[in-house]
């Protein structure tokens, strides 16, 4: 039984090595995504897989370093640590060749999982964990115990199932994605993109979601929440890398919506979270939130 009397959240996928030319960095986007969930002071567990191998070992210390719990990190003696190769280019964006067939692709049920993910305050979850059969199977029966459950669409291709983003956006409370996810879902189910407000009500209609969050990069971002939209203005800075922006931007926002705050101190908080990662390298840079804090009081949208 999960004696926790402090809220978390469960962030359930792949974690790996991202390698970029100048060397490696723990990545994987539900990793991404909690070690800044726990930087902004909630308590995180990741649900996932790594080999027991050199590398499985090396991110294993590194998570606990972090001071991030592994005790749900399942190790697999036949599929190895999933590694990333990793591009940037000249526009500071990342390209990913991501290997098949890795440790994450065979995460387990166990049964202590149903109470972990049912007293958690969110399950964040994406679409690429589930290429393979055997995480699928444990994901769909996860999200049957969530309270609220969180769709970070993710779409890394080839890795792109229409009828597994089906399953998952009608099972989802809260989902997050792009500008392009948004064309591409429209795209998926036969309807023309006219405008974001049109395809997030489909969106929202089709698959009965309550929120939607909707990220433009330098655009900034829009929150829609039932039948009411938000939009926020991006904050101005000097890109390091794109790498985990996304990511970053899941964190704050969740840090805020799971503790019921208002949609613009929710949004203020994702969009300065995803800023300062944004202006540093990598998706998990060494950072004191009292850095953030001040970053985002010198930058409010």
């Amino acid at each position: 039984m999960i004696n926790n009397k402090e809220p978390y959240v469960v962030c359930f996928g792949e974690v790996l090595w991202d390698i970029f030319p100048e060397g490696s960095r723990a990545g994987g986007a539900p990793f991404n995504a909690a070690y800044n969930i726990h930087k902004m002071g909630t308590d995180v567990k990741v649900l996932s897989r790594i080999g027991n191998d050199e590398l499985g070992h090396k991110l294993e210390d590194r998570i606990k370093n972090w001071g991030i719990t592994t005790g749900y990190i399942q190790v697999d003696d036949e599929n190895p640590t999933s590694t990333v190769l990793a591009k940037i280019d000249q526009h500071n964006e990342a390209t990913y060749e991501i290997i098949n067939q890795v440790a994450w692709d065979y995460i387990e049920l166990l049964p202590e999982h149903k109470e972990l993910v049912a007293n958690a305050e969110a399950f964040v979850f994406g679409s690429l964990s589930a290429r393979n059969e055997k995480t699928r199977e444990t994901l769909l029966q996860l999200l049957e115990y969530a309270s609220l459950k969180i769709f970070d669409v993710n779409f890394r291709p080839p890795f792109i199932d229409v009828d597994l983003i089906k399953t998952l956006l009608h099972k989802a409370d809260i989902v997050k994605m792009n500008k392009a996810e948004m064309r591409e879902i429209m795209a998926y189910f036969g309807e023309e993109y006219r405008s974001e407000d049109e395809s997030a009500a489909f969106i929202q209609n089709h698959f009965n979601i309550g929120e939607i969050v909707l990220t433009k990069g330098s655009k900034g971002a829009r929150y829609f929440v039932g039948n009411q939209n938000y939009g926020f203005s991006a904050v101005p800075i000097t890109i390091a890398d794109t790498v985990g922006s996304g990511d970053a931007f899941l964190s704050g926002f969740i840090s805020k919506r799971i503790k019921g705050e208002t949609p613009e101190e929710i949004m203020n908080q994702a969009i300065s979270l995803g800023a300062f990662i944004t202006s540093k390298p990598g998706a998990c840079p060494e950072y004191d939130p009292s850095e953030f804090n001040n970053f985002k009081l010198q930058h409010t949208v």
